[in-house]
């Protein structure tokens, strides 16, 4: 989308000549990797996401199918990159409340990876703490100790050593994923001052019972 000569003509010819209510939906769904009817509906706020997704791929509109039920499509990427440009150009200030729509959206649908990415794209990192705790345990199970790592990328380290849990969380991905001793045993003390109340006391005596 940077491309001068290929952003001018997608720019003229393409999203120009939509009416303005699509245009606008072009714009706000454009901050979903991946897009369906009620995930769209629950960004815009407007009914008949279906409809419109099914007409912008009739009318060859870069928008690609992802399944044979045509229940899930994505703009092809040169088109998303213009668009998300666009969104952040024109309407910057709503471009956060869509992320938290769709990070809603997806936490209700059980889509926990993509209702934490919205959440950090929207920088609502408590929310991102939140969604993390609730799923954390699940992933450790999985032996997806480098997703949970990869989630809390970003996430500023005043707000996870405010969070004794997550920093259980943490240091046990760090453990499993070789990190040095002095960072597991750093990320256990942040817990240790964080667990006020005494909440998480078990968990982490046995946490250092392992170590």
């Amino acid at each position: 989308g940077s491309h001068a000569y290929i952003a001018d003509y997608l720019t003229r010819e393409v999203l120009n000549q939509q009416p303005e209510e699509l245009r606008r939906f072009l714009l706000q769904t454009s901050i979903l990797r991946r897009l369906s009817g009620p995930l769209c509906e629950a960004v815009t706020g407007q009914p008949d996401g279906q409809w419109m997704l099914e007409a912008l791929a009739e009318a060859n509109l870069f928008l690609i199918a992802l399944d044979d039920e045509r229940r899930w499509f994505r703009y092809h990427h040169l088109f998303a990159d213009l668009l998300g440009q666009r969104q952040r150009q024109e309407h910057g200030l709503e471009t956060a409340v869509l992320h938290r729509r769709a990070s809603a959206w997806f936490e209700a649908n059980g889509y926990a990876g993509e209702a934490i990415r919205h959440a950090k794209k929207a920088q609502d990192y408590e929310r991102v703490t939140d969604l993390i705790e609730a799923t954390a345990e699940t992933i450790l199970m999985r032996s997806e100790a480098a997703t949970l790592l990869q989630w809390l990328e970003g996430v500023p380290e005043a707000i996870i050593r405010s969070r004794p849990l997550i920093c259980i969380y943490q240091a046990t991905a760090r453990l499993w994923s070789q990190f040095s001793f002095e960072k597991v045993l750093a990320r256990l003390d942040d817990a240790v001052q964080a667990n006020q109340d005494g909440r998480f006391t078990g968990e982490i005596l046995a946490f250092q019972a392992i170590i």
